[in-house]
């Protein structure tokens, strides 16, 4: 019988996500995938999987899982989630080896927003158009259109746990940029000078009204100059329209693939991973930099990624990951130019 997880208890948005349905918006399908595709890596790189395999995406509350079948590596990352396996305190950011019947409990989050939960081999779910992101609005992808739900059975596929687990010391921890940075435009030139002042002068609060479809944004009004109506053209992750209220909405993971209302800025690719992790109630304030810082920080987030297979650390090798647990030492962030 092959390896794998069953859902006890579901989290409230627990679905499955991987890197997103590429190449499809032209049909109106968006991307969806993870909102954190960094802790998507780091997880997926710690059982040795594919940086983009799908892994069940957890918001706010973990939920309970059983292992079935056959040992299972497993490994948690993103937001400050506490694990329980068979009711022990286990690290987040590390590996960790369960055998057939052994549970595991994750609570809810202290910090940041979403976890992901990844498993040696990937989960062993149909691909629909080249992905297995679950894209709940349209019932499209993961295991049955939808958030998983108790009872649910996720098969793994074919792995090797002969090696020893692994953990991601906290020094090699990204750090999100303070300010969230943006490339201003498309559609600038639809705004007052004073509104692209008061655009990066304000401190926002993220609205309850928000979703992985996108962030409603509560601050002072902006001025359209030309009119809040614009002939609909695309729109990508990371768009920001402002429409009639003047409050931006901020376009995420599973955003329409196109729009009707201008585009004052765009959130850099390198930046939207740590904006995934925020909540309602976070403040944010963003930063316009110019394309050529946009791509260099891009370049910097592929190269930290390329390199996180070799930062890893066996475990029973350097500091007992359990302990710095016990410690409190990790989780979250280290180094404030990882992304610059």
């Amino acid at each position: 019988m092959n390896a794998a997880l069953r859902v006890e208890t579901p989290g409230p948005l627990s679905t499955l996500q991987d890197f997103g349905r590429r190449g499809w918006r032209r049909f109106g399908v968006p991307v969806s995938g993870a909102m954190d595709p960094v802790a998507l890596s780091i997880a997926n790189a710690l059982v040795g999987n594919p940086p983009g395999a799908a892994a069940v995406e957890l918001t706010l509350i973990g939920g309970s899982f059983v292992v079935e079948g056959a040992a299972v590596r497993i490994a948690l990352a993103g937001g400050d989630f506490p694990m329980f396996i068979d009711g022990s305190p286990a690290a987040a950011a590390c590996s960790h080896t369960w055998e057939a019947g052994q549970s595991v409990r994750i609570g809810s989050t202290r910090h940041g927003v979403r976890g992901y939960l990844a498993a040696a081999g990937g989960f062993a779910i149909e691909a629909m158009l080249d992905s297995r992101s679950t894209h709940v609005r349209s019932g499209l992808g993961g295991l049955h259109g939808g958030p998983l739900a108790a009872g649910d059975r996720l098969p793994l596929g074919e792995a090797e746990l002969a090696v020893p687990d692994q953990w991601l010391p906290p020094e090699h921890m990204p750090h999100a940029f303070p300010k969230v940075r943006v490339v201003l435009g498309p559609q600038d030139d639809h705004f007052t000078t004073q509104a692209i002042a008061r655009f990066q002068a304000t401190d926002y609060t993220i609205s309850p009204h928000s979703d992985r479809m996108g962030y409603r944004l509560s601050g002072p009004p902006l001025e359209h100059s030309r009119g809040f109506d614009i002939i609909s053209d695309a729109t990508v992750p990371g768009s920001i329209q402002v429409p009639g209220t003047g409050e931006p909405i901020v376009l995420m993971a599973d955003a329409q693939t196109t729009g009707g209302y201008p585009k004052i800025a765009t959130v850099i690719s390198a930046d939207l991973p740590a904006l995934g992790q925020r909540r309602p109630g976070d403040h944010l304030r963003f930063e316009a930099v110019t394309l050529e810082a946009a791509v260099a920080a891009r370049q910097a987030l592929v190269r930290w990624l390329a390199a996180l297979p070799r930062v890893l650390v066996p475990v029973g090798r350097g500091p007992n990951p359990e302990r710095l647990l016990a410690a409190n030492l990790i989780g979250g962030v280290t180094d404030g130019d990882a992304f610059l």
